[in-house]
């Protein structure tokens, strides 16, 4: 199989797995005469420039040819920042090109991504679904991709993937010695994202309040804040959240799959629940925000169309908590690197509980509060008024008398179906006002407000009235708007009526 040394350079395509959308690479590969070895070039990390010997070992292990040769292989743009041990396969396949063992013709028109183990078999990579996107946009018209990610990239229409176990059947496939082996999605490749909630609201006795008020950040994608005294029953109420949320949309199960293919080697998993992420308080900014050595998507990036639960907000640090503010108002984060700039999408409710003070009992009517008034001070000071002012919904939690735990009549068996039909029913009004399956009430801008919102000339005044006596900003101003617009298409109400807007105000 050793052919003659070809004169021309070799070039396969692949990607680099930056940010959320990509680069496209162009693994190229030279051979002169001289002292044999192979050098790698073009900005690669730690993982690349050790891919020379599981490059060596794979191809002399699947019976091919290594050139004894001073062989260089760029991977351009070679200014561009590169990471992961995907560059692999493409490294290997570039050599075969430029020994002969392989026509250029060969591997054109096609991407190709994996890692090589040392017998010359192939493991899963991150990025399966940015990769497809990658050769979709180049205008590639195959993804040779390790099997193990087929499943996640068949989600990327207008693009053939063909799955490969190893460099040698890869190979004996590009010659045409024999057909690629059709692997079709299966129907076990919809795997949640997490375990199913066993929390519904069927569960949780009393609460109405707290409830409504769940089913409308549901419903509209609102922030929410509970506030009560240790075992009010809080952290229980923003779990039983993700039972109310419907399945993701198409396009959005691409989205939140992509992201999590990027951070993990979840390389079978098509995740079509909406994510809950609950980060400890002790969590680094990088791992919430995203970046880092190798840059990755954080929490907040994670928890795209699904919930980022902090449990008690005033235990996060403030620079972690004022890191919020921007992802909440632009639903993405922007990190800014030494090369290059890096975006992740971060469209996520904001759930969070506290204590209304440091020992948690101010307000309870069952425990006195020992806190000092400067206590009290210092520790709701901890969150930061514009912070507040990006939360929607606010509200007390009080504790359910013990002589309620064991009256099965506070529980209603169909709560939990009846919620879910209110949120599709406000879901499906959001779609038809913004012409978009991906954008609700929460979203609204204030042109959206005045175009798109219909609001009776009483509730108008009423909301006129409480903005001056509540000292209002802008921002909350319009919050109050979107509550009140979410809360009207719950009741099906095709204009937001005064009670929509006193409503609403019950939550600020």
């Amino acid at each position: 199989m050793g052919g003659v040394i070809r004169s021309k350079v070799a070039r396969v395509l692949s990607g680099a797995l930056i940010g959320f959308d990509g680069a496209l690479l162009e693994v190229e590969a030279d051979m002169k005469a001289g002292l044999p070895g192979l050098q790698i070039v073009g900005m690669g990390n730690k993982a690349i420039d050790e891919a020379r010997q599981r490059v060596r070992s794979a191809i002399t292990n699947s019976l091919l040819d290594f050139p004894a040769r001073k062989i260089t292989v760029n991977l351009a743009p070679a200014e561009l920042p590169k990471d992961g041990t995907h560059l692999d396969l493409p490294i290997a396949l570039s050599l075969l090109v430029a020994s002969g063992q392989l026509k250029q013709s060969e591997v054109n028109d096609a991407l190709f991504a994996g890692e090589l183990a040392l017998d010359g078999s192939l493991r899963s990579i991150r990025g399966a679904v940015l990769l497809a996107e990658l050769a979709h946009a180049s205008g590639a018209k195959r993804l040779f991709l390790p099997v193990q990610n087929v499943q996640q990239a068949t989600l990327v229409p207008g693009i053939d993937i063909v799955g490969v176990a190893t460099l040698k059947g890869l190979y004996r496939g590009l010659r045409g010695f024999e057909a690629f082996e059709e692997v079709m999605p299966s129907a076990s490749s919809a795997t949640p994202l997490s375990t199913p909630s066993l929390i519904t609201f069927d569960s949780i006795v009393g609460h109405e309040q707290a409830k409504r008020a769940l089913v409308i950040a549901a419903a509209g994608r609102h922030n929410i804040l509970l506030s009560g005294s240790p075992g009010a029953g809080k952290t229980l109420l923003v779990k039983s959240l993700q039972s109310i949320l419907p399945d993701l949309t198409d396009t959005e199960v691409v989205e939140v799959t992509k992201l999590y293919s990027l951070v993990s080697g979840d390389s079978n998993l098509v995740h079509r629940s909406p994510p809950f992420r609950a980060p400890h308080h002790g969590i680094t900014l990088p791992a919430l925000v995203g970046g880092g050595l190798r840059p990755r998507p954080g929490d907040i990036s994670l928890a795209h169309k699904g919930v980022l639960f902090l449990d008690e907000l005033p235990e996060y640090p403030r620079a972690t908590l004022e890191a919020l503010r921007q992802p909440l108002e632009d639903r993405r984060v922007q990190l800014s690197r030494l090369y290059e700039h890096i975006t992740y999408p971060a469209d996520f409710l904001l759930a969070a509980t506290m204590n209304p003070c440091p020992c948690g009992y101010l307000g309870d009517s069952k425990v006195s509060c020992t806190c000092s008034m400067s206590q009290i001070e210092m520790y709701k000071r901890k969150i930061s008024g514009p912070l507040l002012d990006r939360i929607d919904l606010r509200l007390t939690v009080s504790k359910v008398h013990h002589e309620h735990f064991f009256d099965t009549k506070t529980l209603n068996n169909s709560q939990h179906y009846k919620v879910l039909e209110l949120v599709l029913i406000a879901r499906k009004a959001q779609a038809a006002r913004y012409n978009r399956s991906n954008f609700y009430n929460a979203h609204a801008s204030m042109k959206d407000a005045r175009e798109l919102f219909n609001i009776q000339d009483d509730a108008r005044l009423l909301l006129d009235k409480a903005s001056t006596k509540l000292n209002l900003s802008s921002r909350g101003y319009l919050r109050v708007l979107r509550v009140a617009r979410t809360i009207a298409d719950i009741e099906m109400a095709s204009e937001i009526e005064e009670k929509h807007i006193a409503e609403a105000l019950q939550f600020r």
